[in-house]
């Protein structure tokens, strides 16, 4: 009787063509890693607020973790160095935010005369141009507008108070980035060690190796991301106040920290200064800035791009978009800034995790003291620890 079941179940497992097998075998277990995945996006819904905070403090310490470091080699105290590098970076931060909000006020006076020109010379366009729109004509459409935004004068209320509501959360996250920050950079290794610890014994060295490989493309993205975004900036700024155009600090600013979203923040600020020598400058200046902004991101994507990053991180383009498109669905602003990086870690650490353990565990050890680990990238600072990754 038992034969004839064994044999039955057998036989109707035959009878399956192997391509719906290895379909039905693929899809749930892709239903279950979904669901898991949803599972994690709605923990990490709820404590957005630390979730956040701590990855852009993450993001930072690849870039100032090298300066602590070398720093420290230097024979200078490892508090000390961070207290250092700390305090520089808030005041480039405070001088260089400074400096924009001086520029943008003392231009602004300007650019709102050359506005109102504009639109004064718009509107003769439109009475005397085919569509013989009146100045009658455009008032009611002035007047309508107003109606419009008394009508929903609540809503941009409730909205207000939301933003001010949004703004204390904003002071916990920038206090909770700050702290976390300081603890990355003064003892990011015994963190990352700690962190290890939660994987099991036999794979925490392979988990130690890939953390390290994660950061080292962090570090490289970072570095080549802010210098190619100074290079856009200074190009395309330089480009703006010999036209005259107003406001070219503080545009070239914005085209700095649209440099740090890849493709979609360089096209958005060039845009923006197109926009502003529109409606100041006239569309033959406007047509210059186009040829500038585009002859800049030429320059960056087949050459500064290839050449500094290198094999840093190995992502295709369309990867990016796609990344910087759910990071946006997802969080707004902060998920396109951080859905890159984060690309980036993952492909280098799952890339790391899927190769095939090397024959002498001993090599490996040292190579994963070689790798920069996270966020400090100086594991000979801590010779105490190194027992535990060799017995990993």
């Amino acid at each position: 009787m038992n034969d004839f079941k064994i044999t039955t179940r057998d036989d109707a497992a035959a009878s399956i063509p192997r391509v719906l097998r290895v379909s039905a075998a693929l899809s749930w277990r892709l239903v279950v890693v979904l669901g898991a995945l949803y599972v994690v996006g709605l923990v990490i819904g709820q404590i957005y607020v630390v979730v956040i905070p701590v990855a852009i403090a993450l993001l930072l310490s690849a870039l100032l973790a090298p300066i602590v470091s070398s720093l420290a080699r230097r024979g200078v105290p490892r508090a000390l160095a961070t207290a250092m590098v700390l305090i520089g970076g808030l005041a480039v931060v405070g001088g260089v935010l400074t400096f924009v909000i001086n520029a943008f006020i003392e231009g602004f006076p300007d650019l709102q005369r050359q506005v109102v020109a504009s639109l004064n010379q718009l509107k003769d366009s439109l009475a005397q141009g085919p569509l013989h729109i009146n100045e009658e004509q455009i008032g009611q459409y002035l007047t309508q507008a107003q109606e419009w935004l008394a009508a929903n004068q609540a809503a941009l209320t409730s909205g207000a108070l939301s933003t001010a509501g949004t703004f204390g959360n904003f002071l916990t996250g920038l206090v909770l980035a700050l702290f976390t920050l300081i603890y990355f950079l003064h003892d990011g290794r015994g963190v990352w060690l700690f962190v290890t610890k939660l994987a099991p014994k036999h794979v925490r060295h392979r988990v130690d190796v890939a953390g390290c490989k994660g950061f080292a493309s962090l570090v490289g993205f970072v570095r080549a991301t802010a210098l190619v975004a100074v290079v856009d900036a200074l190009g395309i700024g330089t480009g703006l106040m010999i036209l005259g155009v107003p406001l070219a600090i503080p545009l070239a600013a914005l085209v700095f920290l649209g440099g740090f979203v890849p493709i979609v923040g360089a096209v958005a600020s060039g845009a923006v200064a197109v926009l502003v020598a529109l409606v100041t400058k006239g569309w033959v200046v406007a047509l210059i800035v186009v040829g500038i902004v585009l002859a800049v991101q030429q320059i960056e994507g087949n050459v500064l791009q290839p050449l500094i990053l290198g094999r840093a991180v190995q992502i295709h383009a369309l990867g990016v978009v796609l990344a910087i498109s759910i990071g946006v669905v997802v969080s707004g602003i902060v998920g396109a800034l951080l859905a890159v990086p984060m690309v980036a870690v993952l492909n280098s650490a799952i890339r790391s995790l899927v190769e095939e353990e090397p024959e002498q565990p001993a090599e490996p050890a040292g190579e994963a003291e070689a790798e920069p680990p996270p966020p400090d990238e100086t594991p000979d600072e801590k010779p105490e620890q190194a027992p535990q990754n060799s017995e990993a």
